[in-house]
C-alpha cells in the first residue's frame, strides 16, 4: 500500500514539474514553439527598445559576429526591463553600447616564442 501511494506521489510530482517547466518532454513541436516565443518576445522588446537603423545594425552584426550580436541584445533586452533607457536608441547610441562591449570582451592575444637553444659549435672551441 505504501508502493502506491509513493508511486501516486512521484507521478503527481512529475507532473507538477512537467508543467512548470513548460512540459519538456523530448517533443520537439513544443520545443520549437517555446523557442518560436521566446524570439518573437526578443524582437518585440528590441523593437521597442532600437530604431529602425539601430535595428538595421544589429541585424548586421548578427550576421558577422552572431555571438557579439546575442551579447548586445541581451544587454539591451536588460536596461530596458530595468527602466534604464529613457527612449528609443539610436545608431550612434548603439555603435557606443558596441564599443563598450567590445572592450569589455576585447581578448588580448599573445605570442609567446619559446626558442630553445642549440648546441652551438662556438662554445666548444675550449681545445
Amino acid at each position: 500500500m505504501a508502493d502506491e501511494e509513493l508511486e501516486a506521489l512521484r507521478r503527481q510530482r512529475m507532473a507538477e514539474l512537467q508543467a512548470k517547466h513548460g512540459n519538456s518532454s523530448n517533443d520537439p513541436q513544443a520545443q520549437q514553439e517555446a523557442q518560436q516565443r521566446e524570439t518573437d518576445m526578443r524582437n518585440s522588446i528590441l523593437a521597442q527598445v532600437l530604431d529602425q537603423s539601430a535595428r538595421a545594425r544589429l541585424s548586421n552584426l548578427a550576421m558577422v559576429k552572431p555571438d557579439k550580436a546575442k551579447a548586445v541584445e541581451n544587454y539591451l533586452i536588460q536596461m530596458g526591463r530595468m527602466g534604464q533607457l529613457g527612449g528609443k536608441i539610436s545608431e550612434s547610441g548603439l555603435i557606443e553600447i558596441l564599443e563598450k562591449v567590445s572592450q569589455q570582451t576585447d581578448k588580448k592575444t599573445t605570442v609567446k616564442f619559446n626558442r630553445r637553444k642549440v648546441m652551438d659549435s662556438d662554445e666548444d672551441d675550449d681545445d
